[in-house]
């Protein structure tokens, strides 16, 4: 954002650098004090209070489809961290125009204004000046894509099994607090999972969120596209024109997945809507999830006859078959299926290829894998919660009751209790048009340190 008039041609080079230098300083800062970007009418309205009163803006975080997040400090006696979310104004044309709140803002502000767990992200307050919405949130340090980006550095090592455990546990149980109160995230990834530096776990982004209780209409048609491709649940991907929060429960059977493998299960790439916004049919992601879930049966899902894209089931590639059996550490035995067919999943042999997969300097002896110790229980867990019927998935709060997290150590409340080493804090930048703010499925914020994310760099439309 530029906030400095251009200077004149008489201006030498030097001056031309020296307050180019002094607005990039300037822009983070001025980004809550700019007037022109609130818009100043002749009503003369001033609002009671001024951000910059309460908070001092130390640096820009991220941006997203509806706002721009930055890092703040509290002022006069308000001690700590803060997020604060500023909306961006709608734009018609060249000029940006004040056309109202989008139905996303609306519905953001009134969940967070009545949601309250330790799970969730908590929202301060929401603060009005001029036309210009800023929503402050408690600052999180850390997000599982950070988390996870940094296990995937030289040397590549997987994160501890109870580092794991709890943040299962935490994120489960933030969704039960949300389901209960009937609230779809309807955009759970790892870039919108916080983690403090205290080591709680807690769901943010609720920019995509809404009540599911006694809708008026089928929820798809209020919001056709819902939840970062790679984390969507196949009923979504078929067409469902009403769903429940089970498509919750699929995205976090994938960032269990992640976590134990640091890359997406389902990586595919998203198909662009048609020039009249047709939604259309994903196939290559539904080929990722079919390449290790198998093809969805009738005997597997009932109701999946009646969906919108059953058609296009038949044109997707069956898994490739895989022969012979697997056996893993510490008497984990993996046997390949002896019936043979599309619909037969393989997710047992990638979960027991993944947990004990090598890694350089891994586990207290020669020759083991520190995720092994998550053994039968984190498979059944997996399959759980990927599976394919909506109705047989498990729910958030049959999942806090598994076994999983009965067996062995206890679940701890701090998800990097006892490790070593510490995660690279967030990067805060003082640019605010910082181009590794774009995004990507399952990235949405710069908050990585300054090395390469291991994504992508096409750019894929969300």
């Amino acid at each position: 954002m530029s906030l400095t008039n251009p200077p004149s041609t008489a201006a030498g080079p030097g001056s031309v650098s020296a307050v180019r230098n002094q607005a990039l300083k300037r822009s983070v800062q001025a980004a809550f004090e700019d007037s022109a970007d609130r818009g100043t009418g002749s009503m003369g309205y001033q609002s009671k209070v001024r951000v910059t009163d309460k908070y001092k803006v130390v640096g820009f975080i991220s941006s997203g489809t509806y706002g721009r997040v930055y890092k703040a400090l509290g002022r006069h006696g308000q001690t700590g961290e803060f997020a604060i979310k500023k909306f961006k104004p709608d734009k018609e044309g060249e000029q940006a125009s004040y056309t109202g709140i989008s139905q996303s803002a609306v519905r953001e502000m009134a969940l967070c204004s009545e949601l309250s767990h330790g799970n969730v992200i908590r929202l301060v307050e929401i603060i009005l000046e001029d036309k210009c919405i800023f929503m402050v949130f408690e600052y999180a340090e850390h997000d599982l894509l950070q988390i996870i980006h940094h296990h995937t550095q030289n040397p590549r090592h997987p994160i501890p099994p109870a580092t794991i455990k709890s943040i299962m546990f935490q994120l489960l149980n933030g969704c039960q607090y949300l389901h209960t109160n009937w609230v779809l995230h309807r955009d759970l990834k790892p870039a919108n999972i916080m983690v403090t530096s205290g080591g709680e776990v807690k769901i943010g982004d609720l920019g995509l969120a809404r009540l599911s209780y006694k809708p008026l209409h089928s929820l798809y048609s209020g919001d056709k596209v819902v939840v970062t491709i790679w984390y969507r649940a196949p009923e979504l991907l078929l067409g469902s024109r009403h769903y429940t929060p089970a498509i919750d429960m699929w995205a976090v059977g994938c960032i269990f997945a992640e976590l134990l493998s640091l890359r997406p299960i389902f990586k595919g790439e998203e198909a662009k809507m048609d020039s009249k916004k047709t939604v259309p049919f994903q196939r290559n992601q539904m080929q990722k999830i079919v390449d290790i879930m198998g093809l969805p049966t009738k005997e597997r899902w009932p109701l999946l006859t009646s969906m919108t894209e059953y058609n296009q089931l038949p044109t997707l590639q069956p898994p490739i078959n895989h022969s012979g059996g697997h056996h893993g550490h510490h008497g984990h035995h993996y046997q390949a299926p002896r019936q043979t067919g599309a619909g037969v999943s393989h997710l047992e042999k990638w979960y027991y290829n993944t947990i004990n997969q090598q890694t350089s300097g891994s586990g207290p002896g020669s020759g083991t894998s520190p995720l092994s110790i998550l053994g039968a229980e984190g498979y059944k867990l997996l399959a759980g919660l990927l599976e394919y019927d909506p109705e047989k998935r498990l729910t958030a709060a049959e999942a806090l009751q598994h076994p999983f997290f009965s067996t062995g150590d206890p679940v701890s409340a701090n998800c990097f209790e006892g490790l070593k080493t510490e995660y690279p804090h967030r990067r805060v930048s003082q640019d605010d048009n910082d181009i590794r703010t774009s995004s990507l499925p399952g990235t949405k914020r710069s908050g990585l340190p300054d090395d390469t994310l291991a994504r992508p760099v096409k750019r894929a439309k969300e």
